[in-house]
């Protein structure tokens, strides 16, 4: 449950983060068509240095430590991010890991470190500096080879898109799934495509034995709305549907955050939110390469510099971080008046902040994604609600 506050108009204020995103890296060895960070609006990447100075790793370190011993945390999460975060190298990662984890501890809190990486550079080398820190692995795979090869591509000498990743990503999972490693895999996260079937592409999924899948909607805002959604039609709904559909019938084999997430809160409101769901705010500070502190990176699709506080990780606290005017409001009181007055906002939310913006009225919108929401909710209750009254 984040740290929040609630105001009498129900919105919803983080009072204290308990995960950290630390980009590692600023770049990428892939040229994903989709990318939020390299492919949309904000251009601020290009200024930042490539791998953390080590100046700054020392000092995310400390105001993590500081920011746990100030809230009493009894466990965080640092999830380690790029780009790609992988190409900061071992060394990077052997020595931050091991001094955010002395630090954090030693404050009196548990920490868990991830990376989300996109598996190209998961060597057995790499592998067993992840397992001495016991750093969990999330991959970044959208299906089977043609599904993933179609945006995922090495980038080439000219930085577009080259040739497709699918074969090596596919070989690293390998190594995952091999016993030394295998405690290490956190799961799968995959990015909906309108043009990959559902349920082949699930399956592809789950051929990698991984412990979790994940799916993404695309970014996108009313303004620049992704192909497929913003219209009258629920594409990425019926998409969801029976990937749904698919993985209820086979048992569940994998946990699947965003359908855990809408059982959960169909059934009594207590199930945890997913990033695209839920009215509680996600407790998460992103630090960039040169310290800069930011919002959720998701924002970058409404402008260039949407989601920046202009605060530095030397200048701010978190603490300080969370005081910043402009700071983004959660909560059922931030929402439109429509989605005030949806009888599906206590799970929905609103979905992803970003997703809500445009239309001249900023963020005072439903989500772009919100047929597709509303019919993955509907379809999740029926179906639940008659194997669970039968």
């Amino acid at each position: 449950m984040p740290h929040v506050s609630v105001t009498r108009d129900g919105r919803t204020a983080l009072t204290a983060f308990d995960q950290f995103v630390v980009k590692l890296h600023s770049r990428c060895n892939l040229a994903c068509d989709y990318c939020y960070v390299f492919e949309l609006r904000d251009t601020g990447w290009r200024k930042r240095p490539r791998t953390m100075p080590a100046a700054v790793r020392e000092r995310v370190v400390h105001r993590i430590s500081e920011h746990v011993r100030r809230h009493g945390l009894r466990r965080i999460r640092v999830i380690l991010h790029g780009g790609e975060p992988l190409l900061a190298g071992a060394a990077v990662i052997d020595e931050f890991a091991q001094s955010v984890r002395r630090a954090t501890e030693e404050s009196g809190a548990r920490v868990e470190l991830a990376v989300q990486t996109n598996g190209t550079l998961l060597t057995d080398a790499v592998l067993d500096v992840l397992l001495r820190h016991g750093i969990c692995v999330g991959v970044s795979l959208d299906g089977d080879a043609r599904a993933h090869d179609r945006h995922r591509g090495r980038r080439g000498t000219d930085g577009n898109a080259g040739r497709g990743s699918h074969a090596q990503v596919a070989a690293a999972l390998a190594r995952l799934d091999a016993p030394r490693h295998r405690r290490l895999f956190g799961g799968l996260l995959c990015t909906v495509d309108l043009a990959n079937p559902p349920r082949e592409t699930y399956d592809a999924l789950v051929s990698h034995r991984p412990p979790a899948v994940d799916f993404l909607l695309p970014h996108g805002t009313w303004d620049a709305p992704p192909a497929g959604a913003g219209g009258t039609r629920a594409e990425y709904g019926d998409w969801l549907c029976q990937v749904f559909d698919r993985w209820d019938d086979t048992g569940r084999p994998v946990r699947v955050r965003l359908f855990e997430s809408v059982i959960g809160m169909c059934r009594d409101h207590t199930g945890s939110s997913a990033e695209t769901l839920g009215t509680l705010p996600a407790a998460i500070a992103v630090i960039e390469t040169d310290g800069t502190l930011v919002w959720a990176d998701s924002l970058n699709v409404v402008a260039d510099g949407a989601s920046h506080t202009g605060a530095n990780i030397f200048s701010h606290s978190f603490d300080g971080m969370l005081a910043l005017p402009g700071a983004p409001e959660h909560g059922i009181g931030s929402l439109c008046a429509a989605c005030r007055s949806c009888a599906l906002v206590d799970i929905c939310g609103g979905g992803l902040r970003a997703h809500r913006y445009g239309r001249a009225q900023g963020f005072a919108n439903p989500s772009v994604y919100c047929l597709d929401l509303t019919r993955l909710i509907q379809h999740i209750d029926r179906r639940t609600a008659s194997v669970n009254h039968a």
